[in-house]
């Protein structure tokens, strides 16, 4: 809390409770006394005046059955000598049911006050004081023989009550002053007995914080509490002090060890920088061995292709090869037989008949081994090519089934291939071709282990004027939670020490997003098969032409 913003003090405080608290107790108090004091002057003015006025009532009874109502005032010029008295009235009779109201008989006026006429209402209440302003009257009723026979009326001076009030109130003001005197005196003193400790102890702590000298102890007070505050500060300053000591031997200790730190770190440093100068080598060399591995499993592959096709080339050549060396003797049986004119008809006729179906044995196979040819061709262009050209998409696949027919003629699996014919785009043909093989050695290693006959179903489509999606699924045994989580990581498989390099799924992966800029994505659940999207952007090669064409 800011200077500005601190209204009170201790010595503040304590002084306006404490005055507040004596004030109030003496306003209470001497209000209270006051109270009682004048209900009693009250009480006794009123008795004063009813004794009176009983008085007066005794001898008036007298005065109604002997005297004449003359005679009776004369009677009561006696009460000159009364000073409280003002009036007196004597009435005979009692108020009626009709109305009728009792007569003045007799009456007496001090010569200090002046007549007066009473009102009706003063023989509803009889015995019964009933102060005014500066008076008090009563009416008293006269009796004889058990009977009323009339009321007396008084009303006397109410000067002497007033007088006794004020006297009151000016003692009971003059005490309590003299009391809130001696009760701020009292407080000042007690005030200073009280606060004098704590400001002497707040002076302490603001110069001890200033000079920053813990060693200093705070004196001790007369009162306990305050007694207390100076031991805990005097405690709080011993564990200050030290606690700095601590500290100082910590950071002494803490310099030694930092200068000690800073040369071992000189010398880890420099370590550090030639272990990372001879690991920066060593993955230099990996990556070279990497690339180099799927460098070789890119030729593996291909040569497998060749191997192959080469064995499927083989057969129809030689089936031609046959066809042409029966061929070859059936014309030297037939030029021999013309040359010693023993040629036949019959002979001749056969010869025709065998010549045309061995040429077309010959013809079949040497299209058929064209056709071989021709695809393992375009396959190996395809894989060694990095540039873009038009694709029939259904043509490419089955030109990459084709050459992997030597190895799926040792299978019984049933590949579909779900795509358009007219389907064509200008794409990289070459990463295709491997993503596509590998994906089907896959299957074939992997996925159909102990199947029989399994089903793989290719289809592509495009999904955008300008993107290509291409779905492979196969129904084999599927792929491990462990494994699918890094499948696409290099040297993960599941054929470790038996002929698997763990890099097809890499090399699948690195040419669907470097080589093709896509994505590939996987679904698999143990026992339920594979499922691969893969989605590369493409150039519709059919709308090029038809703009070629309109140009």
């Amino acid at each position: 809390m800011t200077e500005s913003n601190v209204k009170f003090s201790i010595r503040s405080l304590f002084l306006w409770v404490v005055m507040l608290i004596i004030t109030f107790t003496l306003v209470f108090s001497s209000s209270l006394s006051m109270y009682s004091q004048i209900k009693n002057y009250r009480q006794e003015l009123a008795n004063q005046v009813i004794t009176l006025a009983e008085l007066i009532s005794h001898n008036a009874g007298y005065y109604l059955k002997t005297m004449k109502p003359e005679e009776a005032s004369a009677r009561l010029k006696t009460l000159e000598a009364a000073d409280i008295l003002q009036n007196v009235v004597i009435y005979q009779g009692t108020p009626s049911p009709d109305g009728s109201q009792p007569s003045r008989f007799a009456e007496f006026t001090h010569s200090s006050a002046a007549p007066i006429i009473p009102p009706a209402s003063i023989f509803n209440q009889v015995r019964h004081a009933r102060f005014h302003e500066d008076s008090i009257d009563v009416t008293i009723p006269i009796r004889e023989s058990g009977g009323t026979i009339g009321y007396v009326f008084v009303k006397a001076s109410a000067a002497s009550f007033h007088e006794m009030v004020g006297d009151a109130i000016f003692l009971n003001l003059s005490v309590m002053l003299i009391m809130l005197v001696v009760g701020l005196i009292l407080t000042v003193k007690l005030q200073r007995f009280i606060t004098e400790p704590i400001e002497y102890l707040a002076e302490f702590l603001q110069l001890t914080s200033r000079k920053r000298d813990y060693s200093a102890r705070a004196d001790s007070s007369r009162i306990k509490e305050l007694n207390i505050l100076s031991k805990a500060v005097n405690i709080t300053l011993r564990r200050i002090q030290e606690t700095i000591q601590k500290q100082q031997a910590a950071e002494e200790q803490h310099r030694e060890l930092n200068t000690r730190l800073e040369e071992m770190v000189n010398q880890r440093t420099l370590a550090l920088k030639d272990a990372n100068q001879e690991l920066i080598q060593t993955l230099e060399k990996l990556h070279q061995f990497q690339r180099q591995i799927v460098q070789n499993e890119k030729m593996a592959s291909l040569g497998d292709m060749v191997a192959g096709v080469a064995h499927e080339v083989n057969t129809p050549i030689g089936l031609g090869v046959t066809a042409s060396t029966m061929m070859l003797d059936r014309i030297d049986t037939i030029q021999e037989q013309f040359e010693n004119k023993t040629l036949k008809a019959s002979t001749m006729a056969k010869f025709l008949s065998e010549s045309q179906e061995n040429l077309n044995i010959i013809y079949r196979n040497l299209n058929r081994a064209a056709e071989l040819i021709s695809s393992f061709k375009q396959v190996a262009v395809d894989q060694t090519s990095e540039n873009s050209r038009a694709v029939c998409v259904a043509q490419l696949i089955n030109e990459i089934l084709l050459s992997l027919r030597p190895r799926l003629k040792k299978v019984h699996h049933q590949i579909d291939v779900n795509v358009n014919p007219d389907l064509t785009v200008n794409t990289k043909a070459g990463p295709i071709n491997q993503i596509i093989i590998n994906l089907i050695m896959n299957s074939i290693i992997h996925g159909f282990e102990d199947v029989e006959s399994g089903q793989i179903v290719i289809s592509a489509q495009m999904m955008s004027a300008n993107k290509l999606k291409l779905i492979y699924r196969d129904n084999g045994k599927g792929i491990p939670d462990d494994i699918r989580k890094r499948i696409f990581d290099p040297f993960v498989t599941t054929k470790r020490g038996q002929g698997g390099s763990g890099l097809g799924m890499h090399l699948v992966y690195n040419l669907v997003t470097q080589a093709l800029n896509g994505t590939i994505s996987l679904s698999s659940e143990e026992g339920h098969g594979v499922e691969f999207v893969i989605v590369f952007p493409v150039t519709d090669a059919t709308a090029k032409e038809n703009l070629n064409l309109r140009q």
